[in-house]
Formats: C-alpha cells, structure tokens, sequence
C-alpha cells in the first residue's frame, strides 16, 4: 500500500507541475525561460522519485501508469506551447495541404502579400519562423497537418490531440515490448510531455510507427509492417536508419510492401513536382544548433569536411552494428534504436530537444542511464539569446556555459553506464 501511494503520489505531483505551466504559460502572465526552468528541474526530480519507486519496489501497474499518462496529456492539451513557435508552420503546412493540395514548393514568405490566405491562417503564416524556406517535413507529418486542419482550421488543439493519441498508442505499444515499470520512463517523461502534449511536435510518430511495424511483424503480419515503415521513414529521413534492420524480418512481403507504400505517400507531392527536398537540403547545409561532436570538429575543420567526417565515422558504427545484428538473425531482438538514433544525434549538426523523441522509446525496452540523463540534460538547449532576452546574443545562440553542461551531464552518465556494464560481465569468484 506504501508503494501504491507513492507511486500516486508523484503522479499527483507531476499534475500539479504540469498544472503550473499550464497557468503560468497564459499569454496573460508569460512562462519565461527561468521559471520554466525551475518546474521543469522540479517535474524532473518527482520523476526519478517515481521511476525509482517503479523499478525497486513492487512493480506499478499499467492501469496506473495508464491513467496518470492520460492526465499528463490531457493537462499539456490545455497549455500553451512552451518556448516554441514551430507549430505555426505546422498549422500553415496542414491548411495549404488540405486547401492547395501540397505544402511543398513554396516558402510561406511567398503568401504574405497574398490576399486570399484564409483569416484563420493570417496569425500563423505572420509568426512562421524562418518563413523564407519551404516546408521540409516529410508525408506522413503532412498528413497530419492535414487531418488537424480539417477537423479546425487553424486551431492548434486538434494537432496536439491527434499527437497525444500517438502518443498514448506508443505507450500500449511499449507495455507489449517491456514491463509497466520501464515503460513508465517513457510515459512520464517531463521531456515527453513538454514536446508532444505541450508543444506540437510530430516526431513520437516516427518510434510509434517503428513499434508498430516491429510488432507486426513479430505477428507475421508483414504486409501492414512493411506500410508502417514506410510511413516511419517518410516522416524524416532519420527514419531510414531502422531499415536495414527492419528489412532482415520483414521478409519480400515486408519490403515490397514498403516500397509501394512508400511511393503511394509520396505519389501525390511527386504528381505535382515537389516533395519537400529544397527545404530539406537548406536545412542540412546552413542549419546548427546546440551540435555535440560537430560543433567540436568545426573548431578544427570546415563545416562540410566535419560533416563528412563524422558521417563517415557514424555510418561505419551503423554497419558494425548491422553486421553484429546479423548473427541474431533469423530470430533477432528489437533494434538499438536508442544507440543508432543517438549515435545519429552525437554527430549531427542540429540537435533540437524533441528530436530525442525519436530514441526514447527504445530506451524503455533497453534501459541506461545516459538516455534519460539526456532528456533532461537538453532542455538547456532552450537558453538561447531570444528566450533569454539577451541583446549580447544572436536568437538562437547559447551563452558560453550551457553545451559543456548539457553535455558534460550526458558524458557522466554514459561514464556511469560503461562501469556498470564492466561490473556485469565481469567475472565472478566462484
């Protein structure tokens, strides 16, 4: 009973934080970056209380973890979006999907003269951030652009409860792959909520999608696996990266079904000439921010041979990786996909908070400590010039300390997690 209202009563506590933001991000008061940095480091700390609670006393149940997972959502439903405007694009994609028939080929700038942009979208297309670059988002994001502004256009609520049902499909998913307990890391997640029930952003699609063409096929259904892939790897290109793992199960049912899918999503973009690829390509030639192993190597070399570098580099550990997968076939576990979307991120010029999003799932069923440290951790990337109103630095600039922080705290774990795997296989006196 002791462990049961603990476990109450952190969920108890999370709600009340994530009550506070919703109150204090009224346009009436303003969340500002320090006060959002104290609940969060609050909501945080109640977390580990409770994953603590979940993993070294009796387990918690998945109806608990059920019913405080909705509660959390529901609450972040009633917030404003914390520190983010990228949601207007999102609102401005679904209308020019739903009304124009594509959100590609255009940068919203080009409709700012344009009398006939419907007044809902008027608010939206004039707070677009970097309105200059077309839309880079893949279909299977646009679709539910699209679906959001069908059901209110726009409206943000629709958006943010289609992504919180995702979500909360992800976590069914996840209890099917591992126990209440470690699915709970995910579902609670501060970091989670913030970015998917509070914020907008699409990318839980891309690990629900993943899971569930995992578990289909794990069914045999390899059909329906082959679609949800394709689905997944149409969403962002970081998707591609399970596929060569995927493709070992999913069989020539499986990847033949993944290759039409995946026309079939891009078929009415390519219809009309665009598919999103120009902003894409800006995105990846001009675009840094809050970088881990680039920002270190542009100290030393220029932008584009660090990126060849270090892609060199990561893709070399995807295909040892790959090969050592192999040996598991035909039978093999769920794909690192927490080591090879981090891996992805430690090279990457832009690491965004909600892209963690894409590797926390797979740090569920695979615990450690250095992916949870993390989705902490990055929340530092917030502290920018513009959010700190800090005239000294660019809009998206940090001051000096927060990357040897942030990155600092990530290095300590993963320490952490390499000394407790030495301790695991070490032999033991017998």
């Amino acid at each position: 009973m002791k462990h049961i209202a603990g476990i109450h009563a952190a969920g108890f506590s999370l709600a009340v934080v994530y009550g506070l933001m919703v109150w204090l991000a009224e346009p009436k008061l303003g969340l500002d970056l320090p006060s959002f940095g104290r609940l969060a480091l609050l909501a945080f700390a109640v977390y580990a209380a409770a994953c603590y609670l979940a993993r070294k006393q009796q387990p918690v149940s998945a109806a608990t973890l059920l019913t405080w997972s909705v509660v959390f959502r529901v609450i972040g439903l009633c917030g404003q979006p914390i520190l983010e405007d990228d949601y207007f694009r999102y609102l401005w994609d679904g209308y020019r999907l739903v009304t124009q028939g594509t959100p590609y080929g255009q940068a919203p700038s080009a409709f700012f003269s344009d009398t006939t942009v419907a007044k809902a979208l008027v608010p939206a297309l004039d707070q677009i951030n970097h309105p200059d670059i077309p839309t880079l988002y893949g279909p299977a994001f646009e679709y539910v652009f699209g679906l959001a502004y069908w059901l209110a256009p726009g409206q943000l609520w629709p958006l943010k409860l289609l992504l919180s049902g995702i979500d909360m499909g992800l976590i069914v998913l996840l209890l099917r792959l591992t126990t209440p307990a470690k699915t709970l890391l995910y579902a609670w997640n501060p970091l989670v909520i913030k970015e998917i029930a509070f914020t907008a952003h699409p990318d839980g699609l891309i690990p629900a999608l993943l899971l569930s063409s995992w578990l289909l096929t794990r069914r045999c259904n390899y059909l329906p696996a082959g679609l949800a892939l394709a689905a997944a790897v149409s969403a962002k290109v970081s998707g591609w990266l399970m596929l060569p793992f995927f493709g070992l199960v999913l069989g020539r049912r499986g990847l033949s079904a993944f290759a039409v899918g995946y026309f079939l999503l891009y078929l009415p973009f390519l219809w009309q000439g665009q598919t999103g690829l120009d902003g894409l390509t800006v995105f990846a030639q001009q675009f840094e921010f809050n970088s881990a192993l680039f920002g270190i190597a542009q100290l030393w070399l220029p932008g584009a041979w660090a990126k060849k570098i270090l892609g060199v580099l990561f893709l070399a550990g995807v295909g040892a990786y790959w090969l050592y997968y192999l040996r598991q076939h035909p039978n093999p576990a769920l794909p690192r996909g927490d080591w090879l979307f981090g891996g992805l991120l430690l090279v990457s010029p832009v690491i965004n908070p909600w892209y963690l999003l894409w590797l926390l799932p797979f740090a569920a069923v695979y615990p450690s400590i250095t992916a949870w440290v993390a989705s902490a951790a990055v929340l530092l990337s917030y502290a920018t010039g513009l959010n700190l109103e800090d005239p000294s630095l660019t809009p998206y600039q940090h001051p000096a300390w927060v990357r040897p922080v942030e990155f600092g705290l990530i290095t300590v774990a993963l320490a952490v997690d390499c000394y407790l795997a030495t301790i695991k296989t070490r032999p033991t006196r017998g």
